[in-house]
């Protein structure tokens, strides 16, 4: 029997306290005010005091309203009906469609054992040059977007929705501005690939709570997609949102802030999230790509940092490209062996030679005489710049390989590029 109280002892902000008893942390409860009802969840137990995080906010919650806790954590339903969706960070419909209510599952739980993970090995093809080419995104594998404000990380996400080879999106907007938000749901929509995508979104004037549960509501389906069979990617922007409103919680909690003011159990929280990535044996697997934003383009802020030590790497968006330099897919040496054999060595020759492109367009900035070398090293960085970096270009793996001995060829000899001569043989164009 569900017990009501009737007494909620303050009020901050949307944080509710009240005296209860056998109530566990995260479980849910309903606040019934003059304005309605409203989802609330434990998120502090001190003794009997129990502190609850109020979905719709604490405007017009009076402390005579009342508080009926449920005696179970948030769940989603997990169903091939998902599919297609949009959803609040709630779970609740955001489309008009009906609510799901069927095979509900518990979000938030625990990584997987890292027993039953196996090593990655399988390649997520996304069209994009910059990340098939230079830095292969691995199946399984857990990867941020390091970004600034004005930089377009929302349509690499989007172009990588649309495009990726899996099975099934899960994208989770959280803080995202409202065009933001039309942006994802029309570009999805108009390319067909809303059919294998279900977006869990929090928009800027939602309440802060349901920020803090996109992630985990999108994991947690994630997980049991993966179980099934699937191979899911899940997009997540963006996180710097996520840790902000664990920072507004903690400030209303009166926590003792860390780093920057935000919370201690920052790189814990952040953590969590990120190990649910995995590939399971005899199934499918979890991907995670999220945006993080540098406040002030600072990659030591707390939570960009927190970041690196987690994650396998990172991709920089910077100048709308992806930076070759700073970018990192630690594990894409588990697969680029497996492509095509020239994969690695040309991967590595024209990063070198681009190395040496931007020394001599630095040279060249400063007034000195450029020799022949340093003309084609020119030449060489701006089609490049223009024909791989460019975030336009889409084109497949092997095509973007056969670009890259087409630039080449158009810009040295073969013995200039410090490519094997086996390689040369076998790729240099012929006209």
């Amino acid at each position: 029997m569900q017990k009501i109280y009737t007494k909620i002892d303050s009020i901050s902000g949307n944080v509710i306290t009240v005296k209860a008893e056998n109530v566990r942390n995260g479980d849910l409860a309903v606040v019934s005010s003059s304005h309605g009802e409203s989802l609330a969840n434990v998120i502090k137990l001190d003794k009997e005091n129990v502190s609850l995080q109020v979905f719709a906010g604490g405007r017009g919650v009076s402390t005579g309203d009342k508080v009926r806790f449920l005696g179970y954590p948030m769940k989603v339903s997990y169903t091939d009906d998902l599919m297609g969706r949009i959803f609040s960070g709630s779970g609740a419909p955001r489309d008009n469609g009906p609510a799901l209510t069927e095979n509900m599952i518990e979000i938030g739980g625990p990584a997987v054992n890292p027993a039953k993970r196996i090593i990655p090995r399988n390649m997520i093809r996304t069209g994009i040059p910059m990340i098939d080419v230079f830095n292969t995104l691995v199946e399984s594998q857990k990867l941020p977007i390091f970004s600034v404000s004005g930089e377009p990380y929302n349509e690499v996400l989007a172009r990588i929705a649309m495009q990726a080879e899996v099975d099934l999106i899960i994208l989770g907007g959280m803080g995202l501005k409202y065009d933001d938000y039309l942006f994802f749901k029309d570009t999805l929509e108009k390319s067909g690939a809303m059919s294998r995508t279900i977006f869990f979104v929090h928009t800027a004037s939602d309440p802060t709570v349901e920020c803090l549960l996109v992630p985990d509501i999108s994991l947690a389906v994630a997980e049991r997609f993966a179980l099934d069979g699937k191979k899911v990617l899940v997009l997540l922007t963006d996180m710097t949102n996520f840790a902000d409103s664990m920072k507004e919680i903690a400030i209303t909690m009166e926590q003792v802030p860390s780093n920057r003011g935000y919370p201690g159990d920052l790189y814990s929280s952040l953590a969590s999230r990120y190990e649910k990535a995995v590939d399971f044996e005899g199934a499918g697997s979890l991907t995670i790509l999220a945006v993080t934003t540098m406040p002030g383009d600072d990659v030591t802020h707390p939570v960009p940092d927190n970041t690196g030590y987690i994650t396998e790497g990172q991709y920089y968006l910077k100048n709308s490209r992806i930076e070759p330099f700073g970018s990192l897919s630690r594990l894409k040496q588990q697969v680029n062996k497996d492509t095509r054999d020239d994969h690695r060595a040309l991967m590595d020759g024209m990063i070198k030679l681009y190395s040496a492109y931007k020394e001599s367009l630095e040279k060249k900035s400063m007034g000195f005489q450029m020799s022949e070398w340093d003309d084609k090293l020119l030449k060489f960085g701006d089609l490049f710049e223009t024909k791989l970096m460019d975030l336009s270009v889409n084109i497949p793996l092997e095509e973007a390989l056969d670009l890259g001995w087409s630039i080449l060829a158009q810009c040295f000899e073969p013995k200039e590029t410090g490519l094997r001569t086996e390689l040369v043989l076998k790729y240099w164009p012929k006209n």
